[in-house]
């Protein structure tokens, strides 16, 4: 699994809200308001392809999981390696929506040397899996552009790993707004950035003298700050019944520019790219 899933999921995954069918002109919604409310799940998977490691111009097949459901007015899901749960209970219909919750990311960044595909960097140290524990604040507001049904949302996420790898934070703004087409299709965009500790920026970005000599690779000391941006968008479209419940296609794709020292890096300026692209499909059951 790659450690890009977890900017990939919050789209795949995203919670729909749903409007009335295009042929329908009647002003009410055809979902049952019940099914907003109430509680739900929805399990489902994508494969597609993502840079082999944070920085690479190489891209490998990935096959990502994916968990999402809501109980008692609580969010909560797991996303390829990411799982989140929004504590403050929320309703299904228009209004603000206060978001705070916890955070634990599994970070597989240069984990397996048999997934970097780069024969410079396959020479680098791998690194264990960092254990990424924070949480997160926000809020959001339904009924903003198109209908009743549409969200857009800001948020602050941070994490510390507690395993030892890098041993320090990481924080994500991120802005988030969906749509519903229909009451069979939606649609979303998300935009994020990330801040990246030292420690951070030692164990992925940094080569040292010792590194430079096995891999050929010019030594090079990455400093912390902005390490990226990414764009992404996704579709989610129902295949049996509607948004609520049955199967659906979801598709996906993002464009990441890497910044700063960590674009600058042999890792990426040499061995990789600060442009970095990615691209999946798979099917979701809601229940």
């Amino acid at each position: 699994m790659s450690y890009r899933a977890a900017f990939l999921f919050p789209l795949l995954l995203a919670t729909p809200a749903f409007a009335q069918d295009d042929a329908t002109p009647a002003p009410a919604p055809l979902i049952d308001p019940a099914k907003l409310e109430g509680d739900s799940l929805r399990i489902g998977a994508a494969v597609g392809f993502t840079p082999s490691y944070d920085g690479s111009d190489d891209l490998v097949l990935t096959a990502v999981p994916g968990i999402q459901g809501r109980v008692s007015g609580i969010n909560f899901a797991l996303r390829g390696n990411r799982l989140w749960a929004d504590v403050i209970p929320t309703s299904g219909g228009p209004g603000w929506d206060v978001q705070l919750g916890p955070i634990v990311s599994l970070n597989f960044n240069r984990k397996y040397r048999g997934t970097v595909t780069d024969p410079q960097v396959r020479r680098l140290p791998l690194r264990n899996i960092a254990v990424e524990v924070g949480g997160f604040v926000g809020i959001g507001k339904q009924g903003v552009i198109t209908s009743d049904y549409d969200k857009l949302s800001v948020s602050v996420a941070y994490t510390y790993d507690i395993n030892g790898v890098h041993s320090s934070q990481s924080i994500t703004p991120a802005i988030d707004y969906g749509t519903p087409l229909s009451t069979k299709a939606y649609v979303g965009f998300n935009l994020q950035a990330n801040y990246e500790g030292q420690g951070f920026a030692d164990a992925y970005f940094t080569v040292t003298p010792a590194d430079s000599i096995a891999s050929g690779l010019p030594a090079y000391r990455a400093r912390k700050g902005w390490k990226d941006w990414t764009l992404s968008a996704f579709g989610l479209h129902a295949l049996t019944g509607d948004l609520t419940g049955g199967l659906s296609l979801m598709v996906a794709g993002s464009y990441r520019r890497m910044l700063n020292d960590f674009a600058e890096t042999p890792i990426v300026s040499i061995a990789g790219s600060r442009n970095q692209w990615t691209g999946m499909a798979g099917l979701a059951y809601a229940f």
